[in-house]
């Protein structure tokens, strides 16, 4: 009987999985327009939306994003640019840049403003975002990969394989 119900759940989560995939999870995507963004939060539960702009803030967080939307495919992360949006930016209030918008259900249920949340710096890693967007159930974290988070060194996006120190990529 157990062995039946932990199937249907496997069945049912590799269903869940398919079904994301062909919704765009998994991968970072750029949203060329307003209406390219209703679409994507009509067909997903839960979105990390990054309005940017060209400069480097926004760039830095393209890279930990585009880490985390490979990661969590129970979360679709899109882009949009904010100067061509017009419409979403003054709806939803986007005043600094880069702000992600986290959304459920259709709606905005938090934002992530800047780098304020993240410790005030370009250099917060990875693991600092991805810690805030499950502060707010944006993210499922597994309980064996937050002890593993304490064993681990932390990598930012401006360490290379090698630690030279170099900012290059």
């Amino acid at each position: 009987m157990l062995r039946e119900r932990r199937l249907q759940q496997l069945k049912k989560m590799a269903a869940k999985k398919s079904h994301w995939i062909a919704n765009g999870h998994g991968e970072y995507q750029e949203l060329l327009s307003e209406k390219d963004f209703f679409a994507a939060a009509k067909n997903s539960e839960k979105i990390v939306c990054h309005f940017y702009r060209e400069n480097w803030p926004c760039k830095v967080m393209d890279k930990h994003m585009a880490f985390l939307a490979a990661k969590h495919i129970e979360t679709r992360f899109v882009k949009i640019h904010a100067e061509k949006s017009p419409f979403l930016t003054e709806r939803l209030k986007i005043v600094v840049l880069p702000t992600l918008a986290l959304i459920k259900n259709t709606k905005v249920d938090d934002y992530v403003v800047g780098f304020d949340e993240l410790g005030g710096t370009d250099e917060f890693t990875t693991e600092e975002l991805e810690e805030r967007l499950a502060k707010s159930n944006m993210l499922t974290l597994d309980g064996e990969m937050s002890m593993q988070r304490g064993k681990t060194k932390k990598s930012s996006v401006r360490q290379g394989g090698n630690d030279t120190g170099s900012d290059s990529d």
